[in-house]
């Protein structure tokens, strides 16, 4: 098992990144601070601990299901990649895309913190690539929409 540092920023002792269930696949993160997220703008929202990765390793910031549904509030840079070198306090890049402005509270759920080993790869240069039945075909080139 890979342990992960977690650094509590003082008076947040409350904000431990944590899992609802057993079996879930990421840590709830929570708002270290009141906040009213705008219509239509974004805002970092501060979650009150700082982390320290291993090399080879990175921390995704994903969108709460619950609020894209009820509340239309999504993360503008979903997801989010924290580096391993990374020390400073994780926040999150909210967006709020509903029809008013959206509280939040200290401590509420905000996002969700996916910690990933990441493969060794090298990239190398190439003058040609092998030939696919898609080739260069993107962007709606399936047909569906």
């Amino acid at each position: 098992m890979t342990e992960i540092k977690i650094a509590i920023l003082p008076g947040c002792d409350d904000l431990f990144p944590a899992k609802a269930h057993d079996d879930d696949a990421a840590y709830d993160l929570r708002a270290r601070e009141d906040m009213l997220l705008p219509v239509g703008k974004s805002m970092l929202v501060p979650a009150g601990f700082k982390m320290e990765l291993p090399v080879g390793f990175e921390a995704q910031i994903r969108p709460r299901s619950g609020l894209a549904l009820k509340h239309s509030i999504m993360l503008t840079n979903s997801p989010g990649t924290i580096d391993a070198g990374y020390r400073g306090e994780v926040g999150i890049i909210m967006l709020n895309m509903g029809a008013e402005p959206f509280p939040v509270k200290r401590g509420d759920r905000i996002a969700q913190m996916v910690i990933c080993k990441l493969p060794e790869v090298l990239l190398v240069p190439a003058d040609e690539l092998s030939e696919t039945g898609r080739g260069s075909g993107g962007f709606g080139s399936s047909g569906k929409r």
